[in-house]
C-alpha cells in the first residue's frame, strides 16, 4: 500500500486548565468518564492512530461527543493537539511557521461546513470564487473557473443569485463548488450533508460519489449516520468518547463488529442494502460452469436478490474488471442477512 496521504498519530486532546496533568492520566489509561470525575478535565481525543490514503474517502463517525468533529480539526490546526502528531504527505504539520499553516489552508485543504457558511452580501459565483479571490486571481480567471464548478454540481444559470435566494441543498452545492475551485487535493467536509432533509442528502451524496470518481480527491468526512458511512467510505473510522474503536473498509466491519458499542450501530440497518457481492463471494478464479450468470462485485445483495427472484438455489459468478473474483451463491446471500456470531454475542453483552 501505498505511503498516506494523511497519518495522525498517537494524537491526544484533552480540555481543562492543566491538559498536560490530565494528558498523564490518559496515556495511563484513564478513559473519558474517570478523567473527568476524577481529574475535571474533558477528554477530547485519546491515543489516535489513522491512516488516510490518497484518493479516497475517509468517514468518521460516531454519536455526538464522540470526538470526530474535533478530530477532524486537527487536520488543518484549526485545533492543536495536547499531544501527538499529524502528518500530511512527508511533513508533520505541528512544526509548520503561521505563514505555512495559512499556505496549506489555502492550497492544500478545503472545507466544506454543516451551516454552509456562504458569505451572505456576495452572490453565488463571488462565494463559489471565494478562494481565487483571495489570492488576488483576475476577474476573469476566477469567473470562468466559479462558473466550471457551479455547472459541475447542477447550479448552471445561478451564478447572479444570493445565497438566501437558494435552497439548503443548492447552498451546500455551492459550499462543495467554492472548495473545488480553490483546487486543492484534500476535502474536509464536516456532517457537511446532516442538515439537510433526507432526499436532498441523498442527492448531494450521490453528487460526492459521482465527484469523486472523476476527482480523486483525499476526503475526510465526518458524520453520525451510519447509513451515510457505509454509502460514501472507503475506509471507515468509529469513534466512541474519544478513542477509536474499529476502523477498516466498511464491509469488513459490518461482517466482522468488534465491539458492542459498534453491534449496537449496525443492529437496525437493511444489510441487504448495504453489503455487496465481493463481501458475500467464495473467492476464486474457476468457472464452474453452472452458474446463473454475472454479477458485478459491487453490486447489493438486494439487487442480486433481484436479479434471482427469490431463487436460492441459484449461483452467480463475480466479476471485476472483465475478470471472474468469485462465485455467489443465494444459500450464501440468505446467511449474509442474518447477523453473525459475533453480532450476536455482542447484542447479549449488551443486553
Amino acid at each position: 500500500m501505498a505511503d498516506p496521504k494523511i497519518s495522525i498519530r498517537n494524537l491526544y486532546k484533552i480540555f481543562g486548565s492543566d491538559p498536560q496533568m490530565a494528558l498523564k492520566h490518559a496515556k495511563e489509561g484513564m478513559h473519558k468518564t474517570e478523567l473527568l470525575e476524577q481529574h475535571r478535565h474533558v477528554l477530547g481525543l485519546r491515543d489516535i492512530n489513522v491512516d488516510m490514503q490518497a484518493g479516497e474517502i475517509t468517514v468518521i463517525m460516531g454519536l455526538s461527543g464522540s470526538g470526530k468533529s474535533t478530530l477532524i480539526r486537527h487536520l488543518n490546526r484549526l485545533i492543536d493537539p495536547t499531544d501527538g502528531e499529524v502528518w500530511v504527505e512527508d511533513s508533520n504539520i505541528m512544526t509548520y511557521s503561521d505563514a505555512r499553516l495559512r499556505e496549506m489552508r489555502r492550497k492544500k485543504m478545503s472545507m466544506v461546513f454543516q451551516k454552509f457558511a456562504l458569505l451572505p452580501h456576495r452572490t453565488v459565483l463571488e462565494n463559489a470564487a471565494t478562494p481565487m479571490i483571495v489570492d488576488g486571481a483576475k476577474r476573469a480567471d476566477w469567473e470562468k473557473e466559479a462558473t466550471r464548478w457551479l455547472d459541475r454540481v447542477g447550479l448552471e444559470g445561478q451564478g447572479p443569485q444570493y445565497p438566501h435566494q437558494l435552497s439548503g441543498g443548492m447552498q451546500q452545492r455551492v459550499g462543495i463548488a467554492r472548495a473545488l475551485t480553490s483546487n486543492s487535493d484534500i476535502m474536509l467536509m464536516d456532517e457537511a450533508f446532516s442538515a439537510l432533509d433526507p432526499l436532498i442528502r441523498t442527492d448531494m451524496q450521490d453528487l460526492l460519489i459521482e465527484l469523486q470518481r472523476e476527482l480523486q480527491k483525499t476526503v475526510v468526512f465526518i458524520t453520525h449516520d451510519l447509513d451515510e458511512a457505509l454509502k460514501l467510505a472507503d475506509h471507515l473510522v468509529i469513534l466512541k468518547d474519544g478513542e477509536v474503536v474499529q476502523q477498516g473498509e466498511p464491509q469488513h466491519i459490518l461482517m466482522n463488529p468488534n465491539d458492542p458499542y459498534i453491534v449496537d450501530f449496525i443492529s437496525d440497518i437493511n444489510r441487504a442494502r448495504v453489503l455487496r457481492a465481493r463481501t458475500v463471494m467464495k473467492k476464486t478464479s474457476e468457472n464452474p460452469g453452472d452458474t446463473s450468470g454475472e454479477v458485478d462485485g459491487n453490486d447489493t445483495l438486494e439487487s442480486v436478490i433481484a436479479k434471482s427472484r427469490g431463487n436460492a438455489d441459484l449461483s452467480y459468478r463475480v466479476m471485476q474488471d472483465g475478470k471472474q473474483t468469485g462465485i455467489l451463491t443465494m444459500r450464501d446471500v440468505v446467511t449474509a442477512l442474518v447477523p453473525t456470531e459475533a453480532a450476536e454475542d455482542g447484542m447479549r453483552k449488551a443486553s
